[in-house]
């Protein structure tokens, strides 16, 4: 086993809510990641779902999440470049940054729109085949999030403020720098890694070359690392499902154990045309976890492990799982970060 040093922690929520009654499931939400917070972790992220009982708007509720927070870094992984549009969300998102004090981490990913076809002239202004949803869009955004001036030095626009040089505001200096790619094949490692993006990779990926999802995912890592054309030193963080059973009681140790026992025959060969790839859920105690980590050949790798948290758990769940994580197994692998705060919490 490889001695790990994990520099930061964190972990991924779906932000599940009751249809019936969906502010309680998102003040839910919005109090983990106040609890998170006071465990130490170094960010919190949250997913971006459509026609679900999910986030539609990462950045509406990370916006809400800057007023609730001081510290915790915050993140959305990934959102779904199909569904947007690159100037319109690099605003917002550039307003969330700043109201949050430089706090916010953005994934990213490109392709259609997987309900384009069920949303069809609710969405879609004209015909779908035109539209380019390649890794271009997902450019156009981190263009704008740089911020660069519009027109030439002496362009101006007038409006009821006053006459200004024109380019995106608020701009937030250094939200470039930190937007993610959810990178889950050779061909999104690399333009990441060209374009200057951090990389983010989980438990599923396409399985190229070799059906071992750990040699895939190794693989793209260092694809990444190699082709490398941003600022600084890349940044890479890898996804677990864990779910640690030391805080909770016996109903729900076993609730755990049959819910990754569902999840384990996609684990034992590609699936589908594309040939998926999925990565165990690690369930067990304590010290069970932290041997099974300890053996995963990409915690070496990278400078973050972010818990992703299983769907349609109760928020209990999610208290008792980061709570475990933090005090008892983030330690364990080299984790320094909240030292003081945990003992707070």
């Amino acid at each position: 086993m490889t001695k790990l040093s994990i520099r930061q922690i964190a972990f991924l929520t779906p932000g599940n809510y009751d249809d019936v009654d969906p502010r309680a499931g998102l003040e839910d939400t919005l109090r983990l990641f106040e609890h998170g917070e006071a465990l130490g972790f170094d960010s919190a992220w949250v997913r971006q779902r459509h026609l679900e009982p999910g986030l539609s708007s990462a950045a509406t509720f990370l916006a809400a999440a800057t007023q609730r927070t001081s510290r915790i870094g915050l993140g959305t992984a990934v959102i779904q470049m199909g569904y947007e549009n690159p100037f319109r969300l690099a605003e917002d998102l550039s307003l969330v940054d700043v109201l949050s004090g430089g706090r916010l981490n953005v994934g990213l990913s490109a392709g259609p729109p997987p309900f384009g076809k069920l949303l069809g002239d609710r969405f879609f202004d004209g015909d779908p085949a035109a539209i380019d949803f390649s890794h271009a869009r997902v450019a156009r955004l981190a263009a704008n999030i740089a911020g660069e001036w519009l027109g030439d030095p002496e362009t101006r626009i007038t409006s009821a403020a006053g006459e200004h040089r024109p380019r995106l505001r608020p701009h937030a200096p250094g939200l470039r720098q930190r937007l993610w790619y959810g990178g889950g094949s050779l061909r999104s490692a690399r333009w990441a890694a060209e374009t200057g993006f951090q990389l983010r990779v989980g438990n599923i990926n396409t399985g190229e070359e070799t059906n071992d999802f750990f040699e895939t995912q190794r693989r793209h890592i260092e694809t990444f690392r190699e082709l490398w054309r941003g600022e600084g030193t890349p940044r890479i963080a890898v996804g677990r499902v864990i779910v640690p059973l030391d805080g909770a009681d016996a109903s729900t140790r076993q609730r755990y154990r049959d819910y990754a026992a569902s999840r384990h025959a996609r684990t034992l060969a590609p699936q589908g045309g594309r040939r998926t790839l999925f990565a165990p859920d690690l369930v067990g105690t304590a010290a069970e976890l932290i041997e099974k980590l300890a053996a995963d050949p990409i915690l070496p790798l990278v400078d973050t492990l972010r818990l992703e948290l299983p769907y349609n758990f109760r928020i209990e769940d999610y208290r008792q799982i980061i709570g475990d994580f933090a005090r008892l197994i983030a330690p364990a692998l080299g984790w320094r970060g909240g030292a003081e705060l945990k003992g707070a919490a």
